[in-house]
């Protein structure tokens, strides 16, 4: 008996579960996906020529608060999450609405949806989003590159666009980001990448977008997004856990998957922790993966233009995933302005459409902006609540330079920040232990 599926996802996850686990499978028909966390993904069709044979007339995407109502209408078998960053209660809720509604409830695992690449992997996620992937990457990179290998850094999915668009992307530089009409959150982890010369893809297909990164790459790096396990099976897996949010590394999905299978456990923001907060990540950590080489590491901040933020009025910037979902309420950039004793003015009453709908939504925000903009319509909200507030300065603690493509009539200021090991032993340690034994 063929099962009808729901997946339950936010534009990422639940597109490749779909590709690998369920597209040819003619023991399954996925009848609809729903649509969380992000806005404007509801309404849109999964197309043909993604979903396949099987699928003439393409996938509809409905909200997730309609998942009962579609359960029902649509006899639904099974219901399959499918998105990142959520605590083990939410799924649980999430698993008890399905159930109650008549359809059994699934987590598809590494082992069902993990590609097998030809060339070594070395895979960066995390416990939770913000704790460090970024600047993680790009200390992978620069110590791959610095042995004269060829590296690809392939993007945990952000599809909010055209789907049929966007199947396999390359960009290998910033004026690629201008011609894929990239978003705020895919300027955020691509650019940084850019401007160290890196090449970034992402996408959709991602056994498509594999294969075509094989043909330049000795090494293929996977940044994840969220704290999603990789779409690629590791030979290097590495998870970054984050003591501003101790104990989060077991309780919430799927990085506590993530700590548990990892291969080297990097201890970040050292700097900015407490010492207890500290201490008891790394208890949790080798309790539940003992095999795991743990490294400790620091993430100092700098800015340029320190002279416009010292002891001004400003508005605070910070990553929008990180400080919403995420949790965290203040990142680099806050720190930063506090640091050199500015004024940090409240944003929500200055914020316009959905930006003060992000307000609304995570309550926990008051002294930070989230840098949320996923489209134009939404880039242009953040724009006006950044030009509404009274500020003399902004300070953009996002890794993209927002100023550059929004025009924001006040100055701005970047604040940078780079993953720094301490103690041994080192991730260049650890690399290059690899490659020796994958003989490179």
């Amino acid at each position: 008996m063929v099962r009808r599926v729901v997946i339950m996802g936010a534009a990422g996850r639940d597109f490749h579960n779909f590709n690998v686990f369920f597209r040819n499978n003619e023991d399954y028909r996925v009848v609809a996906f729903t649509a969380a966390q992000l806005p404007n993904i509801a309404g849109r069709i999964y197309p043909p020529e993604l979903a396949g044979p099987l699928y003439p007339d393409g996938i509809p995407i409905y909200p997730e608060e309609d998942l009962p109502k579609i359960i029902r209408e649509m006899n639904v078998d099974l219901v399959v999450f499918s998105y990142s960053d959520v605590s083990h209660q939410y799924i649980m809720e999430r698993a008890a609405l399905a159930q109650a509604n008549g359809a059994d409830f699934m987590l598809l695992g590494p082992k069902s949806t993990m590609l097998k690449s030809s060339k070594p992997v070395i895979a960066v996620t995390a416990a939770r989003t913000g704790a460090g992937k970024s600047p993680t990457s790009r200390r992978v990179s620069k110590i791959l590159k610095a042995k004269g290998l060829k590296v690809s850094v392939i993007r945990h999915p952000m599809p909010y666009g055209d789907l049929r668009k966007q199947i396999v992307q390359r960009f290998a530089s910033l004026e690629d980001l201008d011609r894929h009409n990239a978003t705020i959150e895919e300027r955020e982890d691509y650019e940084p990448h850019l401007r160290l010369g890196n090449v970034v893809y992402a996408g959709v297909d991602y056994e498509k977008i594999l294969r075509e990164a094989e043909k330049e790459s000795d090494v293929i790096l996977w940044d994840g997004g969220n704290n999603d396990f990789p779409f690629y099976k590791p030979d290097l897996m590495i998870t970054v856990v984050d003591p501003l949010r101790a104990g989060h590394e077991l309780t919430y999905w799927p990085g506590s998957v993530n700590v548990r299978m990892a291969d080297v456990i990097i201890v970040s923001k050292v700097d900015t922790a407490c010492y207890a907060d500290i201490e008891k990540v790394i208890m949790n950590v080798e309790r539940v993966n003992p095999r795991a080489k743990i490294i400790t590491a620091a993430i100092p901040y700098t800015v340029d233009k320190p002279e416009l933020i010292e002891g001004k009025r400003v508005i605070v910037v910070e990553d929008g995933p990180t400080v919403t979902h995420g949790d965290m309420g203040f990142g680099a950039g806050y720190l930063m302005a506090r640091k050199l004793r500015a004024e940090i003015i409240d944003p929500r009453p200055y914020a316009v459409g959905s930006i003060k709908e992000t307000y609304e939504k995570y309550a926990h925000l008051s002294q930070v902006l989230p840098a949320v903009g996923y489209g134009e319509a939404q880039m242009k909200e953040l724009e006006e609540t950044i030009n509404n507030s009274p500020a003399e300065a902004v300070v953009l603690g996002t890794p993209t330079d927002i100023s550059r493509y929004l025009r924001i009539n006040k100055p701005a200021v970047h604040v940078y920040y780079e993953l720094q090991e301490i103690g041994s032993p080192t991730l260049e340690d650890i690399i290059g232990e690899f490659l020796k034994r994958v003989g490179l």
